[in-house]
């Protein structure tokens, strides 16, 4: 549930108009790139202080790699438009892609040529299913008359994520689909027949509701498990000076990679988007989801703790580096 939510709550945020498709495809190529590069900088690092399978590395790497878009979110509400859209689609790039990267990981077959032609077809078998039980979706919430009816689409959704879970594919991919066409009905459903029998409009008028509910119970999700990951955390370890190291050493290797793409490749502004890449709660769950089979004994729940709290520190940082002389969303 935390992950639908998330994934949800992400993907209802993003408005695919034609004036944002440079900073869309900007911020979706970054995403991908220090994703991937990091990913796999970081599972190089286990395998050689650990010695543990590369599929082992890499789930746990992509764990610690993935942006959290529920701490960058709210954190760059002062910056400037440009600058706060590109981390607002960078960070929930990263979550979906991340999810995607993680799946892939853990399949059977990982590392055999076979592996990417199976997740290619998974991806596209899920898109069918998602565009499906996103018209089915959009049905509903147009004819539905109660005062119930965004929880009941919540449990349609969920039936189909496991039904899609169930089937092996990408379930998550199906989220995210769902998401993008309410968020954007207008673009997706032209036509006089499909208005007819999916009411665009009503699902529009319904889309703030929507939004504010996933939102609220995304809020409630974190809360409660950011409290019962505090619980795990056993404080003592934060005084060992070798688990201090190899969180410092995860991050300043993120860092570089971020620093690499943002300087050499994107060719965009160092400050503050250097700082802002904040793991949270996504990396949390994709920790907790690594089958026991596949977990690094060095990697446990208070490295995980260490990188978020270093990374949200980072992140401290970097807004606080941002000139104060440039205007900040609202001002005249």
């Amino acid at each position: 549930m935390g992950l639908i939510l998330i994934v949800l709550e992400g993907s209802l945020d993003l408005r695919l108009t034609r004036d944002k498709g440079p900073v869309v495809r900007r911020s979706f190529l970054a995403a991908a790139a220090i994703l991937v590069a990091a990913s796999t900088a970081i599972a190089a690092l286990l395998h050689f202080y650990t010695g543990a399978g590369w599929q082992s590395c890499l789930a746990n790497a992509v764990a610690l790699s993935v942006v959290s878009s529920a701490v960058a979110i709210p954190s760059v509400a002062g910056l400037t438009a440009e600058k706060k859209e590109f981390i607002i689609y960078e960070s929930t790039f990263s979550d979906i892609l991340g999810i995607m990267l993680f799946n892939f990981a853990l399949q059977d077959n990982f590392a055999q040529g076979v592996s990417l032609v199976t997740f290619g077809a998974d991806i596209l078998a899920v898109l069918a299913v998602a565009v499906l039980s996103t018209a089915a979706l959009a049905f509903l919430l147009a004819r539905l008359r109660g005062h119930i009816k965004f929880f009941l689409l919540f449990a349609f959704l969920v039936l189909m994520y496991s039904l899609a879970k169930q089937l092996h594919l990408s379930s998550l991919v199906l989220v995210l689909v769902f998401g993008l066409a309410v968020n954007n009905a207008d673009l997706f459903l032209r036509g006089r027949r499909l208005q007819s029998w999916l009411h665009p409009n009503e699902l529009v008028s319904e889309l703030g509701q929507l939004k504010s509910l996933t939102a609220e119970s995304a809020f409630l999700v974190r809360t409660f498990f950011f409290l019962a990951f505090g619980f795990s955390i056993n404080l003592s370890n934060l005084l060992n000076g070798h688990l201090l190291w190899q969180g410092l050493l995860v991050v300043a290797v993120l860092t570089f990679v971020r620093y690499l793409y943002l300087r050499f490749v994107a060719g965009t502004d160092l400050v503050p988007e250097l700082f802002i890449a904040p793991k949270g709660l996504i990396s949390v769950l994709l920790f907790y989801s690594i089958p026991a089979p596949l977990l690094i004994g060095e990697v446990s729940e208070t490295l995980m703790f260490l990188v978020i709290l270093l990374t949200g520190v980072l992140m401290m940082v970097g807004l606080q580096l941002v000139p104060k002389g440039v205007p900040l969303e609202g001002e005249v």
